[in-house]
């Protein structure tokens, strides 16, 4: 069955584009079928780390955004969207305008936001919009990314957590992965499979057996959102 992943969060800063490489080394191995649209042209991270896999997007006019669903239509796959930061005017707009989620619920192709949060107010306010918006019509994962922000407290008991369990959204949590490693797995535009198994990606042997074991506990999450 094709589905739709938005990776967004709507704040800069978040680890939008981190989680987006996850699922998608999760996806390369599992042996999923798999796209993944960039529509974040400043940074175009998933056109770094993963170009086999990633076509870019535009969410400024319909006719390439409407590609994201066409790419889910045209065949049974997983389409990744990492979304840039303050897109949710465009995105909201799209859909909109377009009854996107009635076309993909009549088509039975599944849409699900992921929510990535630092754990601030503002991830917590921009989450409560985007569950406020949608309500029970689309899915949910939040995404606690402990590589940003290490307090979700506030999380745990704002309106918008009580109104989460509601709508049934997945809560998971990204930990980090020690900074230098990160940095330099950035610096050598090495997707995650590359830093965790191939000793010419530049890491030695304790940062590569700290990928994998970082890998590890992150897919044991995303699996608790059955993607």
């Amino acid at each position: 069955m094709s589905s739709i992943h938005f990776i967004g969060g709507e704040k800069g800063g978040v680890g939008k584009s981190v989680v987006a490489r996850l699922l998608a080394q999760y996806f390369v191995d599992r042996s999923t079928p798999f796209l993944i649209v960039d529509a974040d042209r400043s940074h175009g991270a998933m056109q770094r780390f993963y170009a086999d896999f990633t076509q870019p997007g535009d969410l400024d006019n319909f006719e390439t955004t409407d590609h994201v669903l066409q790419l889910a239509l045209d065949t049974d796959r997983r389409v990744l969207v990492d979304l840039p930061a303050q897109s949710d005017r465009l995105l909201h707009k799209w859909m909109d305008s377009n009854g996107i989620v009635e076309l993909a619920a009549e088509h039975k192709i599944p849409l699900t936001f992921w929510h990535v949060m630092d754990g601030g107010q503002d991830s917590l306010n921009l989450l409560q919009v985007l569950l406020d918006r949608y309500g029970s019509s689309v899915n949910y994962v939040l995404v606690r990314n402990r590589g940003v922000g290490r307090d979700f407290s506030a999380f745990e008991k704002c309106k918008a957590k009580e109104l989460a369990d509601q709508l049934h959204a997945r809560i998971i949590t990204i930990e980090e992965l020690h900074g230098p490693t990160m940095a330099k797995i950035d610096k050598l535009s090495a997707s995650f499979w590359a830093a965790a198994n191939n000793s010419e990606a530049g890491l030695g042997v304790i940062e590569r057996h700290r990928v994998k074991v970082w890998l590890r506990k992150a897919y044991s999450e995303l699996e608790k959102a059955a993607p």
